[in-house]
């Protein structure tokens, strides 16, 4: 049913007829019979009420189009895809990697670049005009000459760790005492000083190694390879228990898997160190219970970190740890082969401080542990108080927001 009458509904559907596009015909074969065209159509002329509404219609759409098609002087033109803002964003990243690597080489490279005898401890034993030259000829920069009063005494210190190695001239000779297992670096300079100086003699030079590595593995080789799954001991429980065990209410849970993996991950490293490749020489245990002090050091201060600051605190401890740690710790060369500044900053570290202690347990029956040991533990509570103080922000946050909430009449 419609509402308008017949003559008018039959003239707006023709106008609407008219208002399609043309069919396009092809053209009849000339070959074919001949075909008489369709008589033409007057032309179509809408009466005065039909025309006055198609004149409305197309008033109406023309206002549309015009509408739609011009926007206002207030709305922004749409700007190409990316833009300013895409090509800031790719040149702060590039210039972000690029400083990464830069940072990288340098922590990597300049310590050993900057390598030498900084400050060592050297004993000097025998005659005083001898040790008097000794003193005389070393650099004060590079060597801390000390007196003993007889070899003896001089071996006692080098074992005590008074003494990174010494030189005992007597009348047979140049003895030079080492200790290889205090640090492979230092050991041969000191071994190369005594060969030098006893040609400048004229006499022979006997090496001494008093602390040497276990004769499985002389070089320590073991220990150099151990720097890197220390520093993941650390790190990888830590992610772990954080991926397994999220959230606030697993705090507590992610702590105490963290104090387990330390001691089962001591355990296991020391029995590969000293059963398996043969680099540790001490009691099994104590060493074992030193690295996994060394672990917990590293794994707790993260966990406190993320739960702190999310996982910007933890990539914060990640970079610090593993490019300063790791090239200032010392584990390989001993803490004065680096120099005087950037060897303190390794040692108060957890890595620097984990080697020095593994080094205490395994080859010097515990001596200079104290130092190491207090400098992991400080950094452990640290790690606990970081996460109670996220929990009790936690807490806090609760309440308020409990204290908000209007009670329920």
């Amino acid at each position: 049913m419609n509402s308008l009458p017949d003559e008018l509904y039959s003239e707006v559907v023709g106008v609407t007829e008219r208002a399609r596009p043309p069919v396009s015909v092809p053209p009849a074969p000339t070959h074919g019979p001949s075909r008489t065209p369709p008589a033409l159509r007057p032309p179509f002329r809408p009466s005065a009420g039909a025309e006055h509404l198609y004149g409305t219609v197309a008033m109406t759409a023309n206002l549309d189009a015009s509408t739609t098609s011009q926007p206002s002087g207030n709305t922004p033109e749409a700007g190409p895809p990316g833009g300013r803002g895409l090509v800031t964003k790719l040149a702060a990243i590039v210039v972000g990697l690029t400083a990464a690597i830069t940072l990288m080489l340098c922590a990597f490279g300049l310590p050993s670049a900057n390598g030498g005898p900084h400050h060592a401890p050297l004993g000097v034993t025998g005659p005083q005009s001898a040790v008097a030259a000794v003193q005389k000829q070393l650099p004060g920069d590079d060597w801390e000459v000390t007196a003993y009063g007889d070899s003896r005494a001089l071996v006692r210190a080098v074992e005590e760790r008074d003494a990174v190695g010494g030189l005992a001239f007597d009348g047979d000779g140049l003895t030079v005492y080492t200790a290889t297992a205090g640090g492979q670096m230092i050991s041969n300079a000191i071994s190369g000083l005594g060969t030098a100086l006893a040609e400048q003699q004229h006499v022979s030079a006997t090496v001494h190694d008093v602390v040497p590595f276990p004769k499985d593995d002389p070089r320590g080789t073991g220990l150099a390879s151990a720097a890197l799954p220390m520093i993941f001991g650390g790190m990888l429980p830590a992610i772990a228990l954080l991926q397994f065990f999220p959230g606030h209410a697993n705090l507590r849970t992610r702590l105490a898997g963290v104090v387990a993996f330390a001691l089962a991950g001591g355990a296991a490293v020391t029995a590969v160190l000293q059963f398996g490749i043969g680099t540790l020489d001490g009691d099994y245990w104590v060493t074992s219970l030193g690295l996994g002090l060394g672990m917990a050091a590293l794994a707790v201060p993260f966990l406190g970190l993320e739960s702190l600051l999310g996982y910007a605190g933890f990539g914060v401890g990640s970079v610090v740890m593993m490019f300063l740690g790791n090239p200032l710790s010392g584990l390989t060369t001993g803490p004065y082969w680096l120099p005087d500044g950037w060897s303190t900053l390794g040692q108060l570290l957890p890595p620097g401080a984990s080697g020095s202690l593994l080094r205490a347990n395994a080859f010097y029956d515990g001596t200079g542990a104290g130092g190491p040991a207090l400098v992991l533990g400080l950094w452990t509570l640290a790690g606990v108080a970081l996460m109670f103080a996220a929990d009790r922000r936690r807490n806090g946050k609760a309440g308020s927001k409990a204290g908000d909430t209007p009670a329920a009449v």
